[in-house]
């Protein structure tokens, strides 16, 4: 991945205790409410949005705003994507870094992150951004459709019982 998005970096400790409350996101490990752990107001690295993060389980995903991060997460430099095709990348990079090779005993660092291999699609021997934007945007369509779906049956289901 280092030949793509350049050298990936990480966030530094920061410990609760020493955290003052603000408006920053503050990324640490966990699944747990999307990785967030707290809102600062220290004054720390802020990484940019349209990045990707990945925690020392492997577990990467995509932030679409700017944040803090603690020495547990890698920061992937996505920015220069479009967010679409920073979102497949993400899900690319879920793939092959979350596969419990990586837990307690064995962190995944960003040095990891940086030899990282990842499926794309490509052209002409090159990552083929404009597919991912495509296959994103048709994700994100039938998405929607299916909670207009959903949120329509729900509405009839009512008005049924109303009467």
């Amino acid at each position: 991945m280092k030949s793509l998005f350049g050298k990936s970096t990480r966030g530094k400790r920061l410990k609760s205790s020493d955290r003052i409350p603000g408006p920053l996101p503050f990324v640490t490990a966990g699944e747990a409410d999307e990785g967030i752990s707290d809102f600062i107001g220290n004054p720390v690295h802020i990484f940019s949005k349209n990045t990707t993060t990945i925690d020392m389980f492997g577990s990467a995903k995509y932030r679409c705003y700017d944040y803090g991060g603690d020495d547990h997460i890698a920061v992937v430099h996505t920015e220069n994507l479009s967010e679409n095709a920073a979102i497949f990348v993400t899900s690319a990079i879920h793939k092959s870094s979350h596969n419990g090779q990586f837990s307690y005993g064995r962190n995944f660092y960003a040095k990891d992150a940086d030899e990282l291999s990842i499926k794309l699609p490509e052209k002409s021997g090159q990552p083929d951004y404009e597919t991912m934007e495509h296959v994103i945007s048709a994700v994100k369509k039938l998405v929607i459709r299916e909670v207009v779906e959903f949120t329509d049956k729900r509405i009839a289901g009512t008005k049924q019982i109303i009467g």
